[in-house]
């Protein structure tokens, strides 16, 4: 087994703005596993906690491969991985080149490989904090043309909730004509106090559920949140890998998988059913991704309650062919394995 890694800048078309930072680009890395005549193709992000940088990565994977892993099972790969205490963002991508091999060999696409639907449900499109009258530029640019009918938005502003409260009351204003369902993700960016008052005010504003309204390491803080509470909650920082669930799964309604948090499909798919052994309601997200990983996302998204798989839409342009909106719905292309490549 061959594996390769090319590093590619991604530029997006629109900076996003989150409680924590400002991103516009990124670094991520292509890997590229071949063997038996076949390519898999994978990709990884840095991210805030783990690898930092494209640079990182590739050092992890390398250690990693310098293993001699070419004859062990996937599972055994991601044993290895957490015994090396590789980053999961670094992981991820080998991960999904893996199974992206794995289903070309048995010449089926991904999701069926897996015993998975296509995907049914619409995705959301983000729209990052900034000022009422960025949001009236942003919104028609973003739906105008567009069969996407959810958008996700940032709140959590470091300039408090008044802030945030003038933001939404714009969105409200802006989305109309578009007939959207919104959905807030604070990042982590209310106290608790603040939370609590944020979730009733949105409650009466059109909102379908709060994302990680309060930082992560303080999940002890949900129980009140979650008691009497007037919209569903979800958590995505505080949800990494499958075990963290259990600490709070009697205080939360969903969790929000995303590959490059917890390590690529594998742990993915765990994350997925311990979040419905205990009765909760799921979510896939994305962080700075292109086609490739999207489309993996995608690939594993059929019974998914909540789709934010739109990374690959902002970018100028994608690196990669894959995953498209089709009626709103973020599908992989139909082919074996999931679908997409790198193209540049």
């Amino acid at each position: 087994m061959k594996i390769s890694f090319q590093k590619v800048l991604l530029n997006k078309r629109f900076p996003l703005k989150i409680s924590r930072f400002v991103s516009s680009s990124c670094y991520n890395v292509f890997i590229k596993v071949e063997k038996d005549g076949i390519i898999g193709w994978g990709e990884s992000a840095p991210a805030e906690k783990g690898a930092k940088t494209a640079d990182e990565i590739i050092t992890e994977l390398e250690k990693l491969i310098k293993t001699n892993i070419s004859n062990k099972s996937i599972s055994e790969i991601e044993q290895i991985s957490r015994e090396l205490k590789i980053s999961p963002c670094s992981y991820a991508g080998l991960d999904i080149a893996l199974w992206d091999w794995k289903a070309k060999k048995a010449n089926m696409p991904l999701h069926a490989l897996l015993g998975l639907p296509i995907p049914k449900t619409k995705t959301s499109l983000t729209i990052g904090i900034m000022s009422p009258e960025s949001v009236k530029e942003r919104i028609p640019l973003l739906f105008q043309n567009s069969t996407a009918k959810y958008l996700k938005v940032k709140l959590g502003s470091p300039d408090g909730i008044d802030t945030d409260k003038l933001m939404y009351e714009q969105v409200l204003e802006s989305s109309k004509k578009y007939n959207l369902g919104l959905r807030v993700d604070a990042n982590g960016g209310w106290n608790t106090e603040e939370a609590k008052y944020m979730i009733e005010w949105l409650s009466k504003r059109k909102c379908d559920y709060v994302e990680q309204p309060i930082e992560q390491g303080m999940e002890k803080n949900l129980k009140t949140l979650y008691e009497n509470r007037l919209l569903p909650i979800f958590v995505d920082e505080s949800c990494q890998f499958s075990q963290d669930i259990i600490e709070y799964s009697e205080w939360v309604d969903g969790v929000n998988l995303k590959l490059m948090k917890s390590g690529g499909i594998t742990e993915g798919l765990k994350v997925l059913a311990t979040a419905k052994a205990y009765g909760l309601k799921t979510m896939i997200g994305c962080m700075s991704e292109s086609s490739i990983s999207i489309s993996a996302a995608a690939s594993i998204s059929g019974h998914i309650d909540h789709i934010d798989l739109d990374s690959h839409y902002n970018l100028k342009p994608d690196p990669a062919y894959g995953a498209e909106m089709i009626d709103g719905i973020t599908m992989p292309r139909l082919s074996p394995g999931h679908g997409a490549f790198l193209t540049n």
